[in-house]
């Protein structure tokens, strides 16, 4: 009789914590939950966060990862080339080296998993004749915009920002103009026309996995799964897997233990964490506001701060997260005075923290965020709503989803990508969140969505059944 071939699911992550954690997080899943070998093609960055992160996940033997050697891209795009485009030319370049590893695996794979930004090396998979399938790390609402982008670049002529109308897309929220993903703010540039490509290619996958769940969006879910509406436009079958998020895989660092000793010191969500994710960063004056903010709501804090951007660069730290973990010159990025008077009140930590462990803390009441996927999710599990302080990529569009339709988060009258959000302003949204009834409702909505993402996991959860099915 025939021995049955082994599953063996390769994934392939693309640089940058955003895309690395949700990646690592999934190939638990796939072998908790499913039995299978798995092995991880992850394509480093210089971040000693990301170093940490992977270092971590390889102790637990899982699974098999392997480090690709990032390819010099110095030639190919310019220095101040946006962030999607760094990342697509370095999964572009990667593809030889990938392609002979996966030649070089003792077994076969018999499914491929590519991140967003690696959804060139699909075609990795017909030379082995196996399924592939690209996991987008993020919502629903995004994947109907990548997917329909195609659609946009013919009817919209001109540039989409100067659009009189919010863009369509076909059974989803309408996508204000304001909200438009970073790529699309300029079809000139090398990003629009990389994410563009994402749009044309990925519908091409056997199926597509996105960090949601079922019960996190199911109009806009339900609105991609129906042939009048876009089966023209991508028959890949949608598998909702989310949420996979952050699981701590060791003990707190013992450098981290004074910050753990001075929550548990704290009245219960009575503390607001503010941290901008692996990439975001502030101007020296916007962290000038933020620091005066905090003084005059008189509300306790934890603040991961990083040295402020030179020039306009939002994400400035995107590949070199964790560097800076020793820097000796935070006294000299914040107002003078502030260190002093937030001896009692809060702390300040340097350049990266244990998010996901500050988190679920008890003390932990609210998180001012970027709102980058990840760390909406990772608020959302916990049970934190959220101030939301949109910076680049896709992130404005996560703060209308969290807005407008979940409710569990406040947002700014100035976009802080465009202007500085001021003292006043920011006193305002830390009382609104933190003490006042508006923020207590917000609490209680997003505990609901935490037990919602928790049922979804269940073993007759929707995203178990999406796994399994997957699988299959």
């Amino acid at each position: 009789m025939e021995r049955e071939m082994e599953t063996h699911v390769v994934l392939l992550s693309s640089p940058g914590l955003g895309h690395l954690t949700p990646v690592l997080e999934l190939a638990k899943r796939l072998t908790t939950l499913s039995n299978s070998k798995v092995t991880i093609f992850v394509v480093p960055s210089l971040s000693a966060a990301e170093s940490l992160v992977i270092q971590s996940f390889m102790s637990l033997n899982l699974c098999r990862v392997i480090l690709l050697p990032p390819p010099d891209i110095s030639h190919l795009v310019h220095a101040d080339a946006a962030v999607v485009t760094r990342i697509v030319v370095i999964m572009r370049e990667i593809k030889p080296a990938f392609s002979s590893a996966v030649s070089a695996l003792s077994v076969p794979p018999t499914l491929f998993i590519v991140d967003l930004f690696g959804y060139e090396s699909m075609d990795i998979a017909d030379q082995f004749k196996i399924p592939k399938f690209v996991y987008i790390p993020s919502h629903a609402w995004f994947l109907a915009l990548t997917l329909y982008l195609p659609v946009l670049d013919e009817v919209v002529k001109g540039e989409y920002v100067d659009e009189k109308d919010a863009l369509f897309i076909p059974g989803c929220r309408p996508l204000q103009l304001e909200d438009v993903v970073d790529p699309m703010l300029c079809r000139s540039d090398q990003q629009y026309l990389e994410y563009l490509n994402m749009g044309i290619k990925i519908p091409m996958a056997d199926g597509i996995l996105l960090n949601t769940w079922e019960e996190l969006e199911p109009a806009t879910l339900a609105a991609l799964r129906d042939n009048k509406l876009w089966g023209g436009i991508s028959k890949a079958p949608i598998y909702p897997v989310g949420p996979t998020v952050t699981t701590p895989n060791r003990p707190i660092d013992s450098n981290k233990s004074e910050m753990f000793h001075w929550l548990d010191k704290q009245p219960s969500e009575s503390v607001l964490y503010i941290s901008f994710g692996s990439g975001g960063i502030l101007t020296k004056e916007q962290m000038r506001e933020l620091a005066l903010g905090l003084k005059l709501s008189q509300q306790r804090f934890i603040w991961v701060v990083r040295r402020p951007v030179v020039g306009k660069s939002c994400h400035g730290s995107f590949f070199t997260v964790g560097n800076d973990c020793n820097d000796e010159r935070l006294p000299s990025y914040l107002p003078e005075g502030f260190l002093d008077w937030s001896n009692n009140m809060g702390l300040i930590i340097s350049d990266w923290a244990p998010q996901v462990e500050i988190l679920r803390h008890q003390s932990v009441g609210g998180f001012l965020s970027h709102c980058g996927w990840n760390s909406t999710l990772e608020s959302i599990t916990h049970g934190v709503p959220l101030i939301a302080w949109p910076l680049y990529a896709e992130q404005r569009m996560n703060v209308t989803l969290l807005v407008e339709e979940l409710k569990i988060a406040l947002r700014s009258k100035t976009l802080p990508s465009k202007e500085i959000v001021g003292r006043e302003e920011i006193k305002l949204m830390v009382k609104r969140l933190m003490v006042d009834a508006e923020g207590l409702a917000m609490r209680a909505r997003v505990k609901q969505l935490k037990l919602s993402g928790e049922k979804a996991w269940n073993h007759n959860g929707s995203s178990f059944k999406a796994l399994a099915q997957l699988m299959r």
